[in-house]
């Protein structure tokens, strides 16, 4: 997990759509089973100034995310994300579109505790004002361990930019760290920690990187699962406060 926590260390963070606030572990579909997760945040208190000419504010906007998943088989899901933003100025956009392929060939036994490890592919088309790239390759490497009762999980992601200003640049960096533990049948409690350092090639100053913690609750409910979390920025290029929740829809069940 050193990719992760080298975050701390000290050009500007690109602006990314807040429409999936998430730690990847283990979890995949069986083979032939689809899978539906909605995302939706808010940010009542957040940045007031644009990082670049025209860019949507995620202070005061609501975002909704749907998730489509469908198992592969051979430890591989499928994916596609379609976000709906109400900004704050009450317009409803679709910002565009995300593609994703999730490899997670080392996890133990269901039931069973154990190291986990995979890959992320996500490929991303989106409105210039809700990223200045437009569009991008990101890569999510899942680290973790698991058991009955606790949860460590660390995704050091790379981001690299197909298109804009920064599409020469090395890949920015945006790791996030998982932490939790059981607290009661079926209920767990912990933090998860959300950064954007700059790029692996050039570290941001501390004021202009974004570092997130969230208190998290997962509530395991089968078949259905919900994730909620309450954030806060902890540094000045950070929205103060942002509010989450996750939702398993069992429509493979």
């Amino acid at each position: 997990m050193l990719l992760c926590l080298l975050a701390g260390l000290p050009n500007p963070a690109r602006a990314v759509l807040p429409d999936e606030i998430q730690v990847y572990v283990d979890d995949l579909n069986a083979a032939g089973v689809p899978g539906l997760q909605l995302h939706l945040n808010t940010t009542p208190v957040g940045l007031s100034t644009p990082e670049y000419p025209g860019e949507s504010l995620a202070r005061g906007g609501v975002r909704l995310t749907a998730e489509f998943a469908y198992g592969l088989g051979h430890d591989l899901e499928a994916g596609a994300y379609l976000p709906v933003v109400h900004e704050s100025d009450g317009d409803l956009r679709l910002p565009g579109a995300k593609l994703r392929l999730k490899w997670v060939p080392v996890r133990p036994a269901e039931g069973e505790a154990g190291l986990f490890a995979g890959l992320n592919g996500e490929l991303s088309q989106v409105q210039y004002r809700f990223e200045s790239e437009r569009r991008n390759f990101e890569l999510r490497p899942m680290i973790g361990w698991h058991n009955e009762q606790w949860l460590l999980a660390c995704n050091p992601v790379l981001e690299f930019a197909l298109a804009g200003p920064d599409r020469h640049d090395a890949p920015g960096f945006q790791p996030s760290v998982k932490v939790s533990r059981s607290v009661a049948r079926g209920i767990a409690a912990g933090l998860e920690y959300y950064a954007d350092t700059g790029t692996l090639t050039h570290t941001d100053p501390w004021s202009d990187q974004s570092h997130t913690l969230y208190l998290a609750l997962d509530i395991d409910r089968k078949p259905w699962n919900i994730n909620l979390g309450i954030g806060r920025g902890l540094t000045p290029s950070t929205d103060r406060w942002t509010v989450k929740m996750i939702i398993d829809i069992p429509i493979g069940e």
